[in-house]
């Protein structure tokens, strides 16, 4: 029997072989997607807080007629989506890593992932009614 006979051995798990992933090739995606997301966090946290705070105490036109400027409402909705992201993310990556039933850790992934989609949905439908006016 040579070398070229003897059957190549492995550290992949079985699904591993058969979808030809390892870890680096998905285990990394949320990682970086987590960092990109706090890079953008970070470069969109000074804006909004400056159009935030210029916002304190004002009444609704002034409120209006501030995010109705386009480049106000798109630094906040980036703001908002970067931040939603961001915090499904880290929200998975704790519940994977705590919680060991797994049914319950599909349901709270599932409830991660509503409850991001909703937080986002609602903060941009804010910002749309008050920049519209309506």
């Amino acid at each position: 029997m040579s070398a070229s006979d003897t059957p190549k051995r492995s550290l992949r798990t079985p699904l591993g072989r058969v979808r030809n992933l390892g870890a680096a090739h998905s285990g990394t995606s949320d990682f970086w997607r987590q960092r990109i997301t706090g890079v953008a966090m970070t470069l969109l946290m000074i804006p909004a807080l400056v159009i935030i705070v210029m916002l304190l105490g004002r009444n609704q036109v002034y409120v209006a007629q501030t995010l109705s400027s386009i480049p106000v409402a798109v630094i906040l909705l980036l703001f908002i989506f970067a931040s939603a992201w961001h915090m499904k993310i880290g929200m998975q990556v704790v519940i994977e890593d705590y919680v060991h039933n797994e049914k319950l850790k599909l349901v709270s992934v599932m409830l991660n992932n509503f409850f991001s989609v909703a937080v986002a949905l609602a903060s941009t439908y804010a910002i749309l009614k008050l920049s519209s006016g309506v």
